[in-house]
């Protein structure tokens, strides 16, 4: 089973949008684009349980709290609507009249008069599914329900969806990852309480837990604690108001109040967290074990459901060291029918395959839609994988990408942005900015990186050696970059030792000579002359490509001694993400600041006094 479309109206940040999936997707874009909002709308239509919280939406959860027109009597509803795909033999069972009819090539449902179309190749049988939630004025509340989309009522007047229905879809969406202090409680709803639900082990477990309570003699033992005479009193001083019923004690302590609601509040996972440690409460456990403990869970869920269960997921990175993100990720992967995963992590996000990565675009007017990754036809996926995964993984999520054609010409810029950013406060830091440096790894890929973040709408910047190229190659890779810059030598070592102070490279080449650690250079103990100097220089750089050998000597530089080539590069791209500029001061914060002023200066009279 899978989600093959989803449409969402009126539903938090989103006024519109309509969502194709293939399998397991990646949903990738910047904050509050609306990939939260993509998983809550999974599930309020899907969701076994959503729909029973008490109210199921409220007021913000419809786009700018519009949820009613501006006569203020007709209701403004959320739409999500949800076709699922792939059906299970128990699905189709109990949703036989309602199934409606799929076109894979097309990516639409069968209109009425195409039933012929039915048996063909690329049509299969499809389960339509539409959460209406509006404002009843009536009751004054938020109601909401699902309903079949094949049926022959208007959706106002059809009825609910049974929970069984939803409960064999399969569906769970995992936000306890932030909150794993509720992931495993009984609260109705957790991982935990499905897993009950699950093995149908909930059904005679609540009132045996709950009788066993209440014979339990004593649950505490007031007579053996001062708590004893003190229960006594309070009967003695009872009794002069109310006859109490009953022979022995009227008063009694139990450790709870003995309902279903308050067990599953009150009774707490506990766990021991080394050899001769005592159990605590999970909730006291470090972020990084609960989170664990969650994936413990999915992995429990997983087997109990192996050929259906759909996951939402969002950012299992947090507070996740690097090898448990890969093996949550693995897991989904592997062990889902369907999984929807936001991730802020290059390690989560390397290991979906291109197609499966999803990035999301919200306009001005709400309207949400998703692109799916491609690599360009030049690009193979073998390359992908091997050489630039983790790379394009890190610049799919930036504002901005800086491509240097190697390794050099990347420690170049970022040693080069590192100086500049130090020294001037204007300037917007490219990690704060969200622009990225990354490189090409040859200049044979620069077209191919550049057709990549052209096609997903991510500004790219290319910074590459000196080559012969015809007009028409100029031309091509022009038109990939919002700026490209040819530097004027076949080699940015030669850039660096031709734009830099020899007296700076010296410093730099006795530096190595004096290290114990740098004997094969043979760096000779006087300074030789200018030309055999750059000469010289340029083999250390190239002998120590990717060792940073380029940020060594560029940090011995002050600001104007940096390479004038590369500084022109970058200072473009800074006038291109500027700093936020700070809302000026009203008056009253002015004020208070003059206040605060004063009666520093007041204060420190007084000290001087």
């Amino acid at each position: 089973m899978q989600i093959t479309r989803l449409g969402i109206s009126n539903f938090r940040a989103v006024e519109s949008a309509l969502l194709h999936f293939d399998r397991h997707t990646l949903l990738i874009g910047g904050n509050n684009v609306g990939k939260s909002t993509v998983c809550e709308a999974l599930d309020l239509v899907l969701g076994p349980d959503r729909l029973y919280r008490s109210p199921p939406v409220e007021e913000f959860d419809f786009r700018n709290a519009n949820y009613l027109a501006k006569d203020g009597v007709t209701p403004i509803p959320i739409r999500i609507e949800a076709v699922l795909t792939d059906l299970t033999d128990d699905v189709k069972t109990l949703c036989a009249n309602n199934l409606e009819f799929w076109n894979r090539e097309q990516l639409r449902l069968l209109d009425e008069g195409e039933i012929d179309l039915a048996d063909h190749p690329d049509v299969e049988p499809c389960l339509r599914l539409i959460t209406i939630a509006k404002y009843d004025a009536e009751d004054d509340q938020f109601v909401a329900k699902t309903v079949y989309g094949r049926a022959d009522e208007a959706e106002d007047d059809r009825k609910a969806i049974p929970r069984n229905v939803k409960r064999s879809i399969g569906f769970l969406y995992l936000r306890a990852i932030r909150t794993g202090s509720r992931a495993l409680s009984l609260e109705r709803g957790s991982l935990l309480d499905n897993i009950l639900r699950m093995k149908e082990a909930r059904a005679g477990m609540w009132e045996g837990i709950r009788t066993r309570l209440e014979t339990l003699s004593p649950p505490i033992d007031a007579d053996a604690t001062e708590l004893g005479p003190i229960l006594e009193e309070i009967e003695t001083r009872l009794s002069d108001y109310i006859a109490p019923g009953g022979t022995g004690r009227a008063t009694r302590l139990f450790v709870s109040q003995l309902t279903r609601e308050h067990l599953r509040k009150t009774i707490s996972f506990f766990l021991s967290m080394g050899p001769n440690e005592s159990a605590v409460p999970f909730q006291r456990s470090g972020t990084g074990t609960l989170n664990t403990l969650v994936l413990a869970l999915l992995t429990f869920i997983a087997d109990i459901k192996k050929d259906n269960v759909i996951f939402a997921m969002e950012e299992p990175e947090i507070a996740l060291p690097p090898h448990t993100q890969r093996r949550i990720a693995n897991y989904l992967l592997k062990e889902t029918s369907q999984c929807f995963v936001t991730s802020h992590s290059p390690y989560v996000i390397e290991h979906f395959e291109p197609n499966g990565i999803i990035k999301l675009k919200r306009d001005l007017q709400g309207k949400l839609t998703g692109q799916s990754v491609a690599l360009p036809v030049t690009m193979r996926a073998k390359s992908y994988r091997h050489n630039f995964r983790r790379a394009l993984a890190e610049a799919m999520l930036s504002r901005g990408v800086i491509i240097g054609e190697g390794v050099t010409e990347q420690d170049l810029l970022l040693a080069t942005a590192h100086r500049l950013e130090s020294s001037d406060d204007t300037l917007f830091p490219f990690d704060v900015a969200g622009v990225c440096v990354v490189n090409a790894d040859g200049d044979g890929n620069l077209e191919k990186m550049g057709e990549f973040f052209k096609a997903i709408d991510i500004p790219a910047f290319a910074f590459y050696d000196k080559k012969k190229r015809s007009e028409a190659e100029t031309a091509a890779l022009s038109s990939l970059f919002v700026v490209a810059t040819e530097i004027p030598f076949k080699g940015s070592e030669r850039l660096i030792v031709n734009e830099t102070p020899l007296y700076r490279q010296w410093e730099y080449l006795v530096e190595l000579r004096d290290n114990a650690d740098e004997t094969n250079f043979k760096i000779p103990s006087v300074r030789p002359e200018d030309e055999r100097l750059r000469d010289l220089t340029c083999e250390v750089l190239k002998a120590q490509k990717g060792d940073g050998g380029a940020a060594r000597l560029l940090n011995r530089c002050a600001i104007t001694e940096l390479p004038a080539t590369p500084r022109a590069f970058l200072e473009d791209i800074y006038s291109r993400f500027p700093r936020p500029k700070r809302k000026p001061k009203t008056a009253s914060v002015a004020e208070n600041d003059d206040w605060l002023s004063l009666s520093a200066k007041v204060s420190e009279e007084s000290e001087g006094d």
